[in-house]
């Protein structure tokens, strides 16, 4: 096949657990940029947090921010945007606050949250490019939610929540995991395989044309649709075994690198 389009994910993938960008992935990005590919990013962060790297990177979009559900330019406009319904999103909300898990949200550009923590909390101020309100009244905010997370590092409470909630929405939202701490709720467009499908209908480029990386239970669908898919070296084991390649390397040795080097600039420089 030949890639004219590739889409990275970028926590777990381009960018180091400490949400660094390694210098070796910025060269590869830049290299492939010049052999004539276009790049894109697709990632459960708001726009907010997806903007500096795209910029560090020198990319000029469009991009998918909340795993697919809102598409939007380099400037920060805003071209589509699938939200959770009410409905459904007042139910999450109920459901979380039943378990012991720390709940966001993100609407209107905001990210509220009921409590930080000394992890998450931090890496998230670094990705999402916000800070987060602490607060207890979401009211009408869960008319216009973006994305809903329910934050543990505790994996069996966390799929006991995962359960009940797709037993909640019943089809009608997108239930995944980002990381294995991060449960996201998005609306049932807000995937990122119907992302995918609308910047390469933006690109003009069939799906068959495109490569995807990405190192989570949330790319799956990306990996399911693009023409070729690379899971990162620390990925779970069903994750690597839905892509097409799995690097060596790990996000913090610069795994995007590695791909693109042994996977996919060949194919845009129709060297296989």
């Amino acid at each position: 096949m030949t890639v004219r389009l590739l889409v990275s994910d970028i926590d777990g993938t381009l960018v180091r657990k400490d949400k660094s960008l390694p210098d070796a992935n910025i060269a590869a990005i830049r290299q492939i940029v010049a052999a004539g590919c276009a790049v894109s990013l697709i990632s459960a962060r708001p726009p907010s947090g997806i903007l500096p790297i795209a910029q560090a990177l020198g990319l000029p979009g469009p991009f998918a921010a909340f795993n697919g559900g809102t598409v939007f330019d380099v400037d920060g406009g805003i071209r589509a945007a699938h939200r959770l319904s009410p409905r459904i999103a007042g139910d999450m909300a109920v459901l979380f606050a039943r378990h012991d898990v720390i709940r966001w949200l993100y609407a209107d550009g905001q990210w509220l949250t009921n409590a930080l923590d000394e992890v998450h909390t931090l890496r998230e101020v670094i990705a999402a490019g916000i800070d987060p309100i602490v607060t207890e009244r979401w009211g009408d905010a869960l008319e216009r939610a973006d994305k809903m997370v329910a934050v543990s590092d505790d994996d069996a409470l966390l799929t006991r929540v995962e359960g009940a909630a797709r037993e909640l929405a019943g089809g009608d939202a997108t239930i995944a995991r980002s990381q294995p701490y991060y449960l996201d709720i998005t609306a049932r467009a807000a995937n990122k395989g119907d992302g995918l499908a609308e910047l390469a209908r933006i690109a003009d480029v069939p799906l068959t044309e495109v490569a995807v990386m990405g190192d989570a239970d949330n790319d799956l669908r990306m990996f399911a649709s693009a023409g070729l898919s690379v899971a990162m070296g620390q990925s779970h084991d069903r994750v690597k075994s839905a892509a097409t390649f799995a690097t060596d390397a790990i996000m913090d040795d610069a795994a995007v690198a590695e791909a693109i080097e042994r996977f996919i600039l060949p194919r845009v420089n129709n060297e296989v």
